[in-house]
């Protein structure tokens, strides 16, 4: 009986993200966002770069970004003010960030019986960070209930913010949407919607800088599709369909996500020729099948063009899941993704800090970090310069 109260409850809760926030219809309701947010990342380079060419910690940059643009959408604020990436105040937000919310801070030792006796400590500081986190989450509850029960807020804006939406429905149905489950969500939004997307354009800006040809030839068709009197933005993405290959080939050579969100087989079945009882935890390797000399063509090398000729099948591309148990945050995913990459290529020329290539290493952690975060030189386009000092 409980098992069916919980699918009931886990099916209104994904039923809500994919309709009040990933829907194509709540997804350009907060393009906004993403522009502004974009336009701010772009400035904050300019204003590094205008003296001539400067280097940049991309990493920061992008959990910069990533972190903003979900923070507005929760909240409708951003949460990095600061227009200097590099000012302390702006790493100190940072690393707490890092710290509060990181994926790989999700799953404690603690999970794995015989290994309890060695976490007591690990137990202590954990429920630290639990409570350091509740608090940061009640906070931000609290501000936007404390604002909608003022009267300077009106309607069009409270409808575009998730967790007014949230609030809406628990006046509706308080004994279903509790405090507890909003946080859930927020929490749930800041953990795999920020990093993911972050580790995602810090490894294709790596693989770019690596390979200068394909970055030429997304520069070039920037230049054609979009040219040097505005900015990208979102609805010209359909339209950049090498770019999109790009954000492809990223996500099969390093997918966010390497082993998929564990499955559990509700029945006996056969996979792969091995018999699997009812009640099995099942991990799906992302990463093994992308790079599978079986299915894929010189598996180990980039190559944008294999996305332009179709050899990016849905059956062996699955870095976001497949089917009903599918990430609902992947169209979320490849707007930022895209957007972002599109607009730093469009605006700035980027060099290695030196002439040995980046590397490629991956690190420790639920979404595959590199191992030594990406560092580059930026200077901003000459022909894009009258744009950048116009945002």
């Amino acid at each position: 009986m409980m098992i069916w109260i919980w699918m009931i409850f886990w099916r209104n809760l994904r039923r809500f993200a994919a309709l009040k926030i990933f829907s194509s219809r709540r997804l350009q309701m907060s393009s906004n966002i993403r522009m502004e947010e974009i336009r701010f990342l772009t400035k904050q380079l300019f204003k590094s770069s205008i003296k001539g060419i400067e280097k940049v910690e991309i990493k920061s940059a992008f959990n910069i970004l990533a972190f903003n643009i979900i923070m507005k959408m929760l909240t409708g604020n951003r949460y990095f003010e600061d227009d200097d990436l590099n000012s302390d105040e702006t790493r100190h937000r940072l690393d707490d960030i890092k710290q509060t919310f990181s994926p790989s801070r999700q799953v404690g030792l603690g999970g794995f019986p015989f290994l309890r006796w060695c976490t007591f400590r690990e137990a202590r500081q954990m429920k630290k960070l639990y409570r350091k986190r509740d608090l940061f989450l009640k906070a931000m509850i609290d501000a936007r209930r404390n604002i909608r029960s003022s009267s300077s807020i009106i309607h069009g804006e409270r409808r575009s913010i998730i967790i007014d939406t949230m609030l809406s429905l628990q006046e509706l149905e308080p004994e279903f949407y509790t405090d507890d489950i909003i946080k859930g969500m927020i929490m749930t939004l800041l953990t795999a919607g920020t990093d993911t997307s972050a580790v995602t354009m810090e490894w294709a800006m790596s693989l770019l800088l690596n390979h200068p040809t394909v970055l030429d030839k997304v520069k070039t068709e920037l230049d054609c599709k979009i040219g040097h009197q505005r900015l990208v933005e979102e609805p010209d993405l359909s339209d950049l369909p090498y770019l999109r290959a790009i954000v492809n080939e990223t996500l099969r050579l390093f997918p966010a996500a390497p082993l998929l969100v564990a499955h559990e087989s509700s029945d006996d079945c056969s996979i792969g020729g091995y018999d699997v009882r009812g009640g099995t935890m099942l991990l799906v390797n992302a990463w093994a099948i992308h790079r599978d000399a079986k299915v894929w063509e010189d598996p180990t090398s980039f190559r944008p063009e294999r996305f332009e000729g179709g050899e990016g099948e849905a059956c062996r591309f699955i870095p976001f899941g497949l089917g009903r148990r599918g990430c609902p945050g992947a169209g979320l995913a490849n707007r930022v993704m895209g957007l972002a990459l599109a607009a730093l290529v469009q605006c700035f020329e980027w060099q290695r800090v030196g002439e040995v290539e980046v590397d490629m290493s991956e690190g420790k952690g639920l979404t595959m970090p590199k191992a030594q975060p990406l560092e580059a030189m930026c200077r901003a386009r000459n022909s894009m310069i009258k744009v950048l000092s116009e945002l």
